[in-house]
């Protein structure tokens, strides 16, 4: 190959060290998790693609990038769809990690994603490739790890940030951690982030040959029970999990929920203001055993949280609630915490 290919992070599956060719496919032959090349036509406002160890590299035009064909379905940055591309072939980075599609709707406070125009399918040993093709075996397995699950009201509201905060509180009371974003748009970079705050093990839906969990709810569950098999064989004491963007987004956070539903011993709600923890308590039915993010920044967040839903807040920033923080996970997962 005398081109030079940017391989974005959901490559990282993908048995490409070896050599492959690029070749167009017809239309109708195209499908969800296809590794495609795009070549970079302009850079508008976001410059950058995730590399496979998580690293940022700018790009320009005439870069070739190969990333895989997805949907994303976020509702503070962008809506785009791999089955929304025109004859022109133009179509979006819709994240750094390499999903690929046409861009529909943009928010005003996002910049706009890199452009790219088709030029061909990767093909290894003569057939194109998806990620479906990069699955290793899934041998069955029961799962039992006690489970802290994060989740929120919207994207960006701090189930990361809360992770990574749990995390370190596992792993300083001496514990086997594993770090897990189950549902959301391709970015290895939150999973890579549970790893720097001390987890033993990451994983995510990206593993198991999803650019992104915007997809039939049948097909994410099978995915994920595998998932969570290859979880089980690791023998951790905690699996510390989060589920992008919210429940009732079409992320599938409900499908994830209710298959970890038997494990779970701690669910963290972050939100981004003190009435959406009502909205999401109602809508939802969902009693969190803790309330974080934006909607505890402050002490006024904190008492109106209290006032309208009942629950317990914390400003897990504040390294005065963290006492506290190690009570509750005690309490939830019955362990000695210290």
């Amino acid at each position: 190959m005398s081109d030079h290919y940017l391989l974005s992070s959901v490559t990282r599956i993908a048995p490409l060290a070896h050599g492959f060719t690029v070749r167009p496919l017809p239309r109708e032959r195209w499908q969800r998790g296809d590794y495609v090349v795009g070549e970079v036509t302009a850079t508008p406002g976001l410059r950058q693609v995730e590399l496979p160890c998580g690293r940022m590299a700018e790009v320009m035009a005439g870069d070739l990038v190969i990333g895989a064909w997805g949907r994303r379905m976020a509702t503070l940055e962008a809506v785009g769809d791999w089955q929304a591309i025109g004859a022109d072939g133009g179509f979006h980075l819709l994240t750094s990690g390499g999903l690929m599609g046409r861009l529909v709707s943009r928010s005003p406070y996002v910049r706009a994603p890199v452009s790219l125009v088709y030029r061909g399918h990767v093909h290894v040993d003569g057939r194109s490739l998806r990620m479906d093709d990069c699955l290793g075996p899934a041998p069955p397995a029961g799962f039992t790890i006690p489970v802290v699950l994060i989740v929120g009201t919207s994207m960006s509201a701090g189930k990361t940030t809360a992770g990574r905060i749990v995390i370190r509180q596992l792993k300083q009371a001496g514990l086997i951690v594993i770090g897990a974003k189950l549902t959301g748009a391709a970015r290895y970079r939150d999973a890579l982030s549970f790893q720097d705050a001390g987890a033993d093990r990451i994983f995510d839906f990206v593993a198991m040959g999803l650019p992104s969990t915007v997809c039939p709810a049948d097909l994410f569950k099978d995915r994920l029970q595998a998932l969570l098999a290859r979880i089980a064989r690791c023998r951790a004491d905690v699996l510390v999990a989060e589920a992008g963007a919210s429940p009732l987004e079409p992320y599938n956070g409900l499908t994830a929920m209710e298959l970890l539903g038997p494990q779970v011993r701690c669910t963290i709600l972050c939100a981004s203001d003190p009435y959406a923890v009502m909205g999401v308590a109602t809508a939802f039915a969902c009693q969190p055993d803790l309330i974080a993010g934006g909607a505890a920044n402050t002490s006024a967040a904190i008492d109106l949280v209290k006032r309208l839903t009942g629950r317990e807040a914390l400003n897990l920033l504040d390294s005065r609630s963290l006492p506290r923080l190690r009570q509750i996970l005690a309490s939830c997962l019955e362990m000695e915490l210290g």
